[in-house]
């Protein structure tokens, strides 16, 4: 339910309703609008141009756990490219047959143990690939069988996504997709207001916020946001 209503948010952001601020949460205002001092990462990569612009797409269902639908999963990976075209790298999803050697604009989103380092998730910016993890699937459906795992594959791709974009680097923004809470040394993500980091299960969007589409514009040479806000490229370019 919190990815349709960030969704149906977006749809209404971005057809003009910025008022839609005003009666919003702190978190939401954050998703949608960043400032000049909020762009902030934990240092640990440097941004760079995406694996590949344009960059095609393409989903390979295969080890995928069954609870996830080939149309369920496909359809988050189309929904994450979506997003992060905001930053200026145009995408196009496409058909690929494994067996054929990978060209060198594709990045393959695929279901991979060994890809994914044993994580829920796991970006390869030198081989194009986003591996997504069975294994940790499976775990979080074995302890969490009322949970709905979906928002978390969402998660992972838009965050897995982003690296493949250009963003090394981990946001220190709660917020945002790329983000982190802590780096295991007493340091925290900074959010506007913290009184608000646990009045929603999960505080970090599953989508790429202002900021982290403001980074990925700065990392592939396009110009800043529009006063810092998530609005759609008026000629479709993203320049």
């Amino acid at each position: 339910m919190k990815a349709l209503r960030v969704a149906a948010l977006m749809v209404a952001f971005l057809s003009g309703r910025a008022e839609v601020l005003a009666i919003e949460s702190v978190r939401t205002q954050e998703i949608f609008e960043c400032r000049d001092n909020e762009v902030m990462t934990w240092g640990d990569g440097l941004d760079r141009p995406a694996a590949a612009s344009p960059m095609k797409i393409a989903y390979n269902p295969a080890g995928a756990p069954p609870w996830f639908s080939e149309k369920q999963a496909s359809g988050m990976v189309a929904l994450a490219a979506a997003a992060w075209s905001l930053c200026g790298v145009p995408s196009q999803r496409v058909a690929w047959n494994p067996g054929q050697k990978q060209p060198a604009d594709l990045v393959v989103v695929q279901w991979n143990e060994a890809g994914s380092g044993g994580n829920f998730g796991l970006a390869n910016f030198r081989l194009r690939t986003l591996s997504l993890g069975p294994k940790a699937f499976g775990l979080l459906k074995s302890k969490n069988p009322g949970y709905d795992a979906g928002a978390t594959l969402q998660m992972v791709i838009s965050h897995e996504m982003g690296h493949l974009f250009g963003l090394m680097a981990h946001s220190r923004r709660c917020v945002d997709v790329m983000s982190y809470y802590s780096n295991g040394k007493g340091e925290v993500c900074f959010s506007r207001d913290r009184s608000q980091i646990d009045s929603v299960p999960e505080y970090r969007n599953d989508f790429p916020t202002a900021c982290d589409i403001e980074r990925c514009r700065k990392a592939n040479g396009k110009r800043p946001l529009a006063a810092g806000r998530l609005v759609p490229a008026s000629n479709g370019s993203g320049r």
